[in-house]
């Protein structure tokens, strides 16, 4: 699907006043609707889980999995860590994570982090919002604004996707920390476990939640059973949350999100446990809970993902990009309305494990690298 032109070349790259070897990628790939070029902006980083644009040409925000928030101008230099980020507990899965600008950045300048959050009983996604100063370099003012409870004892599945909707509510995906004993809270409502909620910028409860006045369930929660969700995008016409979450041996899904609706894990899947065995039942569907409407076996572990509409690529406009993990792939979708109709894998030959995705206000798109020595990737039509 992708014929390899050009080499890689190896660079030498200083990042934030530190020298370090680094591969700089510019390649030219083929793919199913013309060439690509795919550049490194910026090299050194540290296992880079999100990408955030700034308005006008402020570049761009990028997490580090161990704790840093940094600034990649747009001329590809790295900041050093701005200042004000909490404290992460930043072991196995866990660590700093995405990263969101208000809607109202421009008026606000507020940021918001999702990180593992060490406390009682172990640790759990956490959100924090702070506001960004002018010279780019600290957060101010930083706030916790939710907190996953309970806080068990895992270093795996924290989800942490954060997304707004067009009303200025933030949509918050929570894992359900991977271990057996701790996932069947994805079903329960009295947990944040497995869940997707849904809370204003201040962290209080919109008053609409499915679950608001019920008894014996958390009013943040806006749809449950789900197992490690780390690719979330509103879809650009109707609105809605897609999400799409990692399964265990098979069983990767991409599910439409409705409020209040069940998505079946642990109860259902397409997967199985990672030593062969059934999961549950074994049930691959059931009454009352909503099917994938598109599923991968094997696996892509997909993180990050978006609907694109740039001008850049024409024959892309409303495709949904994913990124791959054990895939280390750039998956694009066709759609036709809820429908996948075709997919395409990019930058396979690049063996390098895709994080995050993002469209860039010049309408190219740039994949976070999730690497020891990770970065970023610009990818734009072959001239």
């Amino acid at each position: 699907m992708h014929r390899y032109l050009f080499h890689t070349l190896v660079a030498s790259l200083t990042v934030a006043g530190v020298s370090s070897q680094a591969y700089a990628v510019e390649e030219t790939f083929e793919t199913e609707t013309g060439a690509i070029q795919v550049s490194t902006i910026a090299s050194g980083l540290s296992h880079p889980w999100a990408i955030a644009f700034l308005p006008g040409d402020g570049g761009m925000l990028v997490t580090e999995r161990p704790g840093n928030l940094r600034r990649i101008g747009s001329d590809g230099s790295v900041s050093e860590p701005v200042e004000g980020v909490p404290e992460v507990d930043a072991r196995g899965q866990g660590g700093l994570l995405d990263v969101a600008l208000d809607p109202q950045f421009q008026e606000n300048r507020l940021v918001y982090l999702s990180f593992a959050e060490a406390g009682e009983g172990g640790n759990g996604t956490a959100v924090a919002r702070g506001r960004l100063n002018e010279d780019l370099s600290a957060l101010e003012g930083v706030e916790i604004i939710f907190s996953q409870q309970p806080k068990v004892q895992s270093r795996a599945h924290f989800g942490s996707r954060l997304v707004f909707d067009g009303e200025g509510h933030l949509y918050v995906t929570l894992g359900e920390r991977s271990q057996a004993q701790f996932r069947g809270q994805a079903q329960d409502l009295d947990s944040h476990l497995g869940k997707i909620v849904r809370i204003n910028p201040d962290g209080s409860v919109p008053d609409d939640n499915p679950f608001v006045g019920q008894d014996d369930a958390l009013p943040e929660i806006w749809a449950y059973g789900v197992r490690n969700v780390q690719a979330a995008a509103l879809h650009p016409e109707t609105g809605v949350l897609w999400e799409i979450e990692h399964g265990p041996r098979g069983g990767d899904e991409l599910n439409i999100i409705e409020p209040g609706a069940n998505y079946g894990w642990p109860l259902v899947t397409l997967g199985v446990e990672y030593s062969g065995g059934t999961i549950g039942e074994g049930l691959e569907t059931a009454e009352g809970m909503v099917d994938a409407i598109y599923t991968w076996t094997p696996v892509i572990a997909p993180s990050g993902m978006m609907f694109y509409g740039g001008d850049a690529f024409g024959e892309w406009q409303g495709d949904l990009f994913v990124g791959g993990l054990a895939s280390t792939a750039l998956v694009r979708l066709e759609l036709d309305g809820a429908s996948v109709t075709h997919e395409e894998r990019l930058l396979e030959p690049l063996g390098l494990r895709i994080r995050d995705v993002a469209e860039g206000p010049d309408g190219a798109i740039y994949v976070a690298t999730d690497e020891q020595n990770g970065g970023i990737l610009r990818i734009a039509p072959a001239d």
